[in-house]
């Protein structure tokens, strides 16, 4: 059973939350009233960028995009409802997960933020990974700790608290180092028996890093974990003005638990329960399931975090998805400009994705890698995206499409049949949500073939995590006395949800198979492309 917190005060209560996600590509918000559903939205777009060898955002790039995103979402509001937004029912913040924000006494970044993408912390990682006997991926705070350590960075004497873009932001606007833990089990290992970070393994990382004599101990310097529905502190004057820079947005907001997207994207496809998967598709590519039991041993390419609930998740976690495909599109999009012809971006996708489904089951022997950056699970520490054919690849339009969906799949569908074979692990189906699966029907039955299991998805998923956040922050405030997460999005949320759902097809079954062998042979010459490149 779930161990859930007392719910919050529920007088003067106003019935509108906001969910704000920091993703990749954009950020996101989205104001939900009494319905659950949105009502009006805001958004920024921004870029990560490759500095000294580092992919990061500028800390300045964060503030100023969350402030533009919060003020297009607030005229919105005034556009339909007449009336100024300056108070909210609830708040929640989410952002990609893991990374390493280090910061010092002052609340100043030592350096800067080091995003989920990088992966220059494989010797952190596999030391790690043997002393726990748990996967420590390279992306793991924990893991950019130990490099830093590794390397004798000098900031690292100075750390005072070390968390991640949500927890970061979170403490900015509330003055509260606290995290969802299904984003602190981003940062380091979980014992869900007791919904904290694990004890044993805190101490070995203390044991291993006692030599250094740093002025802090690990559990000093992380931030508190707290399950869904926990109090996690108000909005203050300082982080009201920080997001809203007209000074407008009145401070006391309650802010429930900042949570990563893994755990928003859980929430937002009601796959919190047990035999359910959801599947996050866009820039980076991440598939959750719900565990029955443990799995019975370590395996690198496996990931164990939680749901914001606590409960124990298996993830497979591939850093690139949707990159490659989204530059072939832009050069599409300049080929018909180049020849006069305008064409909206959105029905270039639509076209060309559905024309993938006109291909060979097997793309016709084309062959495809999206690696933009490193790639853990295929021992890659840096990407070169790759298109290759034979003289006897059928080299079609329609299977050039099929392949760059394909090869977007390829390196979770590794980890997934790692689930699938060797755990035995069981579904009854997944959900999916993100980019690619935004051209109605394609991704979906791309990525039915790819697993063989029936692929859903909501109307509202196309929110994604922002909604999903707002719906943690509703669930803090609104929820019975007891009522634990899964109860409530089940008969709160989603009682009447409409979804599409998409069989595997057998011969797209087989046809992937047939590609993903290819895939495998092939990584041979991915690696050489990046040695040599």
């Amino acid at each position: 059973m779930e161990n859930i917190a007392e719910p919050l005060e529920k007088k003067n209560r106003k019935t509108e939350f906001l969910g704000i996600e920091i993703g990749s590509t954009r950020i996101k918000a989205v104001l939900i009233g009494t319905d659950h559903k949105p009502i009006v939205s805001g958004s920024h777009d921004w870029e990560n960028q490759y500095e000294n060898g580092i992919w990061t955002y500028p800390e300045e790039a964060i503030w100023s995009g969350l402030q533009d995103c919060f003020s297009k979402l607030k005229v919105a509001y005034q556009t339909k409802f007449s009336v100024p937004l300056t108070t909210i029912s609830g708040i929640g913040i989410s952002a990609m997960m893991h990374g390493y924000l280090a910061l010092d006494k002052n609340g100043r970044l030592l350096v800067p933020f080091r995003t989920w993408r990088n992966t220059m912390t494989g010797a952190a990682s596999e030391r790690l990974s043997d002393l726990f006997q748990f996967n420590i991926p390279q992306r793991w705070s924990i893991a950019h700790l130990y490099q830093a350590i590794l390397n004798d960075e000098p900031h690292v004497a100075e750390i005072e608290y070390l968390t991640t873009l949500a927890g970061y932001i979170h403490w900015k606007l509330t003055g509260k180092k606290v995290l969802g833990i299904g984003d602190a089990s981003g940062m380091f290992p979980i014992n869900s028996m007791g919904n904290d970070y694990d004890d044993a393994m805190v101490s070995m990382f203390d044991h291993l890093v006692a030599e250094k004599k740093y002025p802090w101990r690990l559990r000093q310097i992380l931030p508190e974990p707290l399950l869904a529905g926990s109090d996690a502190g108000v909005l203050t004057q300082e982080g009201a003005n920080l997001l809203d820079a007209s000074g407008e947005l009145q401070p006391g907001i309650p802010l429930c638990p900042p949570e990563g997207d893994a755990g928003t994207g859980m929430v937002a496809t009601n796959s919190v329960a047990e035999r359910t998967c959801n599947i996050s598709a866009g820039t980076s590519i991440f598939a959750m399931v719900v565990l029955e039991r443990p799995l019975s041993k370590l395996y690198p390419e496996i990931d164990m975090v939680t749901t914001p609930a606590g409960k124990p998740v298996a993830m497979v976690h591939a850093n690139n998805c949707t990159s490659d495909i989204n530059a072939w599109m832009n050069l599409f999009d300049e080929l018909l400009e180049s020849f006069k012809t305008y064409i909206d971006q959105n029905t270039i996708y639509e076209v060309l994705f559905n024309k993938a489904l006109t291909g060979d089951p097997n793309c016709g022997g084309l062959l495809a890698y999206n690696f933009f950056s490193g790639e853990p699970i295929v021992h890659l520490e840096k990407g070169a995206p790759l298109f290759v054919r034979t003289p006897e690849s059928n080299f079609s339009l329609a299977n050039f499409m099929r392949v760059q969906l394909f090869s977007s799949l390829g390196t979770m569908k590794m980890g997934m049949d790692i689930l699938f074979n060797h755990e035995n692990v069981g579904l009854d189906q997944a959900l999916g949500h993100g980019g690619f699966f935004k051209t109605r029907g394609v991704g979906q039955k791309i990525m039915a073939a790819a697993l063989n299991v029936p692929v859903s998805v909501m109307e509202t998923a196309g929110e994604g995590g922002a909604w999903g956040i707002a719906l943690l922050s509703e669930y803090q405030c609104c929820r019975t006395d007891g009522e634990t997460l899964q109860s409530y999005l089940s008969n709160q949320i989603f009682a009447n949800e409409n979804r599409i759902t998409v069989k595997p097809d057998p011969v797209d079954v087989e046809g992937f198979r047939e590609f993903m062998d290819r895939f495998i042979k092939g990584l041979a010459i991915e690696q050489t492309a990046v040695e040599k490149l």
